[in-house]
């Protein structure tokens, strides 16, 4: 087995991060893939080079509407197939889902709505959720029983994975609802590869831009990688690299044995 790094990444815009330096990064970060979440760009909108110099086959998958969600996968290792969406048109006019496979195991990067601007865009959400509960047990009863998905949920899952869990038990990201999704969803067969490691409080993945909050670290634990339990054994570390900085969010990094 080899050990791979993955890094999942909402980078919010895609032309914006690498006016930060996001190349540069990569290529002293090295991973085997890449994950983004949020390109807001589709790949005639920027020289992909940048990328591809760097060694990666470049998978895009942007949201119909210019500017907007969209998500990509950077990839040093060949996949055997790529699928866009979920085949849902809602869903994938707005590019939340790519997945590839690599031998028996299936790479997932989702970008989940958020339901942050009202109830409409939250009933969204829970629909999204549903939805893509449903979309991960079949590809389970289709026999693909390896799955890492990574991604930014816009969920916080427990009161650890945000910085002030009172105050914020009713905003949507932590609602009673979201935060049950989540943990039917680990329940079903899989691991938290974060907390799999790492215990300890503080470690966030998202700041607002607002009063200083990543100066002060008042962030909450959004974006993840999700793995199959039967691959508890070949993970060998995850954590969140709260020092990297293009974004309002930051990297996760999966390594694992493959």
């Amino acid at each position: 087995m080899t050990t791979r790094n993955l890094i999942s990444y909402n980078i919010n815009g895609v032309r914006a991060a690498l006016k930060k330096g996001l190349d540069e990064w990569l290529q002293e970060e090295n991973p085997d893939i890449v994950c983004l979440q949020e390109i807001k760009a589709t790949p005639d909108q920027l020289d992909v080079s940048v990328f591809t110099d760097l060694g990666y086959e470049c998978y895009w998958f942007p949201a119909e509407k210019k500017g907007y969600s969209g998500v990509a996968v950077f990839t040093k290792v060949k996949p055997d197939a790529v699928d866009y969406g979920m085949n849902i048109e809602k869903y994938d006019k707005e590019g939340r889902l790519i997945k590839l496979d690599f031998g028996e195991i299936s790479l997932i990067n989702t970008y989940m709505p958020s339901g942050t601007t009202g109830d409409i865009r939250q009933d969204f959400k829970y629909e999204w959720l549903d939805d893509f509960y449903y979309y991960i047990n079949q590809l389970k009863k289709e026999g693909r029983e390896k799955l890492i998905i990574c991604g930014d949920f816009n969920i916080c899952h427990k009161e650890i994975d945000i910085h002030n869990p009172k105050s914020n038990k009713n905003t949507s990201g932590f609602l009673p609802e979201e935060r049950a999704w989540v943990s039917k969803f680990i329940g079903s067969g899989f691991t938290d590869c974060f907390r799999f490691f790492h215990e300890e409080p503080h470690k966030y993945s998202w700041w607002s831009y607002r009063a200083r909050a990543r100066e002060k670290n008042l962030g909450w634990r959004i974006d993840y990688f999700m793995s199959s339990t039967n691959l508890d054994k070949q993970l060998k570390d995850c954590d969140i690299l709260m020092d990297v900085v293009h974004s309002d969010h930051c990297p996760v990094k999966l390594s694992i044995s493959i």
